[in-house]
């Protein structure tokens, strides 16, 4: 499929969706100063069905579409809501034609609600396999440039892998939940996890813990130095809301 621009825009990206999709946010846990650094919008079905339910329904002459969309109802939705933290939303890498000009929604609607471009985070989903890596550079090299920050998701499974960082410069890393889990008790995760803390500090990329559920997880986290969290530990993801966070959860993580 080619691309085709329209007064600078991509007219893939401006096609209706003949289905209706809304937001659930999680929270993303700064422990160095007990705040909220950022919410994670996820894509959920207007009755709160599964973010797989709704992708379930998107074809492939859909995705660009689909994709920016997902930006400017989680922009519009964060603002309604008053959300003070920074935003940070997935992106799909083969959406993507020209990252400025598929941006242009993203940026009309951040303006209109007077979202600052500093406070928007894109995490690169790990569900598809990017082929043209230097499209791939190309488009984090853009977004670096218009002041957004980009993480990589779900570090260390499906397509998110170590070989990417030999091409990426990310400002975060998130771990998945398959290295984080019972990771107190399991010396093999332990292993791992404290290497790419290491490996972090060396590339000066940050980390974020993610699939984080229990107090015993968060604890050993903390203790080698990884800071940012998210988890059921900490809340549940909110349908079309921002959830409480408890600061007893925070303090039994940082306390001596």
């Amino acid at each position: 499929m080619g691309c085709h621009f329209v007064n600078g825009s991509c007219e893939s990206c401006q096609h209706d969706l003949p289905f209706s999709f809304t937001m659930a946010f999680q929270p993303i846990i700064d422990l160095r100063n007990g705040s909220v650094l950022a919410h994670e919008a996820l894509v959920r079905g207007v009755n709160g069905e599964s973010a797989w339910s709704v992708l379930s329904q998107v074809k492939a002459e859909q995705l660009y579409a689909f994709d920016q969309a997902c930006r400017v109802r989680a922009i519009e939705m964060a603002s309604r809501l008053g959300m003070t933290s920074k935003l940070s939303i997935n992106f799909l890498p083969n959406a993507v034609y020209e990252p400025r000009a598929c941006i242009r929604a993203t940026l009309n609607t951040a303006r209109d609600v007077g979202w600052s471009l500093n406070d928007l985070i894109f995490e690169i989903t790990e569900s598809e396999h990017v082929a043209d890596r230097d499209h791939l550079c190309h488009i984090v090299e853009q977004y670096h440039e218009m002041g957004f920050a980009v993480a990589l998701d779900d570090f260390g499974t499906g397509h998110a892998n170590l070989d990417l960082l030999t091409v990426l410069t990310p400002h975060h890393l998130k771990l998945d939940r398959v290295l984080i889990t019972h990771i107190e008790q399991d010396e093999r995760r332990q292993i791992l996890v404290r290497q790419m803390v290491l490996m972090a500090q060396a590339l000066d990329i940050g980390l974020v813990a993610e699939g984080v559920e229990t107090l015993e997880e968060a604890r050993w986290l903390y203790q080698q130095g990884i800071m940012r969290h998210q988890g059921y530990y900490y809340a549940r993801p909110a349908f079309e809301a921002l959830p409480d966070v408890d600061p007893a959860c925070i303090e039994a993580v940082t306390a001596p």
